[in-house]
């Protein structure tokens, strides 16, 4: 390992002392070079910032959408347990009816749905910086 770094370094040192040796207009294109390349990888980068922010900013709304999609449901079978226990009586209130297994299925499909696309976004986020990273 300290052999293959000592090869490394010798190889950069290597590069320095070529690159001192150019004629200054080689060095002035390197520099350029060099410039233009950071110019680029920071314009990528400014993009991927924009776009995680963009997806972060997504995924929040999608969560609080959720929390209040999720609090509504709650809600719906609340009322609608009372109303049957008005209906039937409070014989019924240990027992689940239907419609409210129905109202939390409902429930459960629309969590799992936004969780699902919680996830495809977060993905795509993922994709995306490799992409960036890859340009």
């Amino acid at each position: 390992e300290v052999q293959r770094l000592n090869q490394q370094l010798e190889e950069k040192n290597g590069e320095i002392q070529q690159m001192i040796n150019q004629p200054p207009y080689e060095k002035e294109r390197e520099i350029l070079r060099l410039q233009k390349s950071l110019a680029e990888r920071e314009k990528a980068q400014a993009t991927s910032d924009v776009l995680c922010r963009s997806l972060t900013d997504e995924t929040h709304q999608l969560q609080r959408k959720l929390a209040s999609t999720a609090e509504m449901c709650q809600h719906l079978a609340k009322c609608l347990e009372e109303k049957q226990r008005k209906e039937k009586g409070n014989l019924d209130d240990q027992i689940p009816t239907e419609r409210s297994n129905q109202v939390f299925l409902l429930l459960l499909y629309n969590e799992t749905s936004l969780q699902a696309l919680i996830c495809n976004l977060q993905d795509e986020n993922r994709m995306l910086k490799q992409k960036v990273a890859h340009v």
